[in-house]
């Protein structure tokens, strides 16, 4: 059992919750995280990058000097690839970089990611977060209470456009609702906070073998 710690809706000390750890796996899988994460960049890259061959060279094709009897060497156009404002050879052209690993990997990615976040005490769990109207400075006050001052994710039973709205605004914070939860979004932030619903939603859907069906899907572009 993993003992995680909890605060109340104001960000005082309120105990502990305890987290049976086997629920998400026996260890943390680095090989897995790591290609799952990859696939996760992968995805988010463009792939625009684009360089012009010795065809798409504005020029003109006539031949610059004859071939022979000149003492310089043999030059065919001015779009030669050898030649400065010339063509690229074998330069970088527009391609699709996203590729998907299987399901069941993904879902051993989140899990290890969780664990990890468990095992190196970088998550904390408080009653509740809601607040009454979509004002920054609340979130901002609880975090302030929390210790929170670096990256953090934020991970909620269920959308709530509230507290989205009072968050969106704050450096280096995210909010996601669990079912949304993937390895990469949760091994960039340096802090999980997690509602008390939230975190028994995640217990419970791993206890139900229902957690292929959370945050399975590769990120989109």
């Amino acid at each position: 059992m993993i003992d995680l710690p909890l605060y109340d809706k104001d960000g005082k000390p309120a105990g502990k919750v305890a987290v049976d750890e086997a629920l998400f796996g026996t260890h943390v899988h680095k090989k897995v995280l790591r290609d799952v994460v990859l696939m996760y960049e992968a995805n988010q890259r463009a792939g625009t990058h684009s360089t012009k061959t010795r065809g798409e060279i504005e020029g003109s094709g006539r031949k610059p000097w004859k071939q022979k009897h000149t003492g310089r060497a043999r030059a065919g156009t001015v779009r030669s690839p050898l030649w400065r404002k010339g063509g690229i050879i074998f330069g970088p052209r527009p391609r699709d970089y996203s590729y998907a690993v299987p399901k069941q990997m993904r879902v051993q990615a989140l899990n290890a990611a969780l664990l990890s976040k468990f095992k190196d005490a970088e998550t904390i769990v408080i009653e509740g977060f809601t607040v009454t109207e979509p004002k920054t400075k609340q979130v901002a006050r609880l975090l302030k209470t929390l210790k929170v001052h670096h990256t953090c994710l934020i991970g909620i039973k269920a959308h709530d456009a509230t507290l989205w709205r009072a968050s969106r605004n704050i450096a280096r914070l995210s909010m996601a609702p669990v079912k949304n939860f993937n390895a990469y979004d949760l091994l960039r932030h340096r802090k999980l906070v997690l509602t008390r619903d939230a975190l028994e939603a995640l217990v419970e859907a791993r206890r139900s073998g229902a957690s292929a069906s959370i945050a399975a899907a590769p990120a989109a572009k």
